[in-house]
């Protein structure tokens, strides 16, 4: 290990001041004494003044799984930087989920030994070496740092969702708009084979005119009454973790298991998600979006009802939910969240007058009727979109400073339709939605919901 964590926390800076910089002077680092060939330019790789240079912000379950990989395999890019809140996690040279990648896959983790270590973010912004961003932490940080990392001049992929509130995800996709960076929302699920065929058969007419969606999503959590204090773990820095969040005491059931990449405890607690519905529930959110030819804009009607646990609860996200949406183009859709799925299991589902098709996720399977559709030619000219690694679009696109196939505000709108339904499940009534205005119509009550649930801290979105 070249360098040990920095020990500085988050506590002695201002909670609420973490907008106001975005850079900070970055510790030197020292070089490796040997130079392999590969960091000239040699072996078939990209010189050190080709490859774009990436910071990793946030190194938790999802990053270690699937997004940090992509980076450290990347000729064309190099990790320069990497970036938690829980010390233990920046030593990557001795997690064993990255050695059983390096075995799995044969890629070698190499280009991060002698990178920089922080568990301030703010450190990663401003580093001249760094030209683009991957933002892998907890929900209620995406918005924050992305807007930061906007003002830092970097290129930005985002986990999703973008945002905890509709109010939230506009500001950060003008943003994104105004600044012509190059951003990828970080949705795996354009990526996936069988998923885009579903689309492709949907956008070119294969199914006729498509009248229903049906979509689903698992729920993992309970409700969970509110816990004793702990003391805080010596490897986290809590301060940082909380961020924008309330001020709350520690207890591990609120944010991860200690030293562990089982799924984290803040997925169930409103202050820092939303719960299913608008986490993981974005995935197949997004996939009707883009089958209905509706990522830009979103349904004009919205009902539903759900488990609601009580708000004072530590785990008080949505559980059980049903909610049904209606777009201009007359398209309804169903939307479902069931603890019966079981682990990762979700379904998108297109009827139309003449067929329809399904791709489900955890088992990756495809069914259509009639089967025809399943072995149906697309032509790229009728469906003009790339079938790569998220990743990859987001790094080919930084590069040609084109615009990425799910940008900020493609991530915004498909967000938008979990808190919709979120909205909706809380009120208990039909809404009228205007996706023009991105308001609702003539209900004070609901448009108070735009802007987030109350009892979440407010944090200032700057210009």
């Amino acid at each position: 290990m070249s360098q040990s964590p920095p020990t500085k926390r988050a506590g002695q800076i201002s909670r609420r001041g973490f907008l106001a910089t975005t850079s900070a002077a970055g510790a030197a680092v020292a070089l490796p004494t040997v130079i392999p060939a590969s960091a000239l330019g040699a072996a078939g790789k990209a010189a050190p003044s080709e490859r774009i240079g990436v910071g990793i912000i946030g190194l938790g379950r999802q990053c270690i799984a699937h997004n940090l990989p992509v980076f450290m395999r990347s000729a064309d890019c190099q990790v320069v930087a990497v970036c938690d809140v829980d010390r233990w996690r920046l030593e990557i040279e001795g997690n064993p989920a990255i050695k059983d990648s390096v075995e799995r896959d044969g890629w070698s983790p190499q280009p991060l030994k002698n990178g920089f270590r922080t568990t301030d973010f703010r450190e990663v912004l401003g580093r001249n070496d760094v030209d683009a961003v991957m933002i892998s932490t907890p929900d209620h940080w995406h918005v924050p740092i992305a807007l930061a990392a906007i003002k830092a001049g970097k290129d930005v992929c985002c986990e999703k969702p973008l945002a905890l509130s509709i109010a939230h995800g506009r500001a950060l996709a003008d943003a994104a708009a105004r600044s012509k960076c190059v951003f990828r929302t970080d949705s795996e699920f354009r990526s996936i084979p069988h998923l885009f065929k579903a689309v492709s058969l949907v956008r070119t007419g294969k199914i006729g005119k498509l009248h229903t969606i049906r979509i689903s999503v698992p729920i993992y959590w309970e409700s969970l009454p509110m816990q004793p204090a702990m003391p805080v773990p010596a490897e986290l820095d809590y301060d940082m973790w909380l961020g924008p969040a309330a001020q709350a005491a520690y207890t591990e059931k609120r944010v991860h298991p200690r030293k562990s990449y089982e799924r984290p405890y803040w997925y169930s607690n409103c202050a820092y998600c939303d719960g299913m519905i608008c986490n993981w529930g974005y995935h197949p959110a997004d996939i009707a979006q883009w089958a209905n030819n509706t990522e830009h804009t979103g349904p004009v009607e919205v009902e539903g009802h759900g488990e609601i646990p009580p708000a004072d609860y530590l785990w008080n996200v949505i559980l059980g939910f049903h909610v049904r949406y209606r777009y201009a183009n007359g398209v309804e859709m169903f939307y479902e969240g069931r603890k019966e799925y079981g682990d990762g299991q979700s379904y998108m589902r297109f009827e139309g007058t003449e067929g329809w098709v399904c791709g489900w996720y955890g088992p990756d399977r495809l069914e259509a009727e009639p089967k025809s559709l399943l072995t149906a030619e697309i032509k790229s000219e009728d469906f003009p979109f790339p079938l790569k690694n998220e990743k990859r679009d987001f790094i080919d696109c930084v590069k040609s400073r084109g615009r990425t196939l799910e940008d900020a505000e493609v991530g915004h709108r498909s967000g938008t339709i979990g808190q919709l339904g979120w909205i909706a499940c809380q009120l208990r009534r039909k809404l009228t939605w205007d996706p023009a205005q991105e308001l609702f119509v003539r209900d004070d009550e609901a448009n108070h919901l735009v802007l987030g649930n109350p009892g979440r801290a407010p944090w200032s979105m700057g210009k």
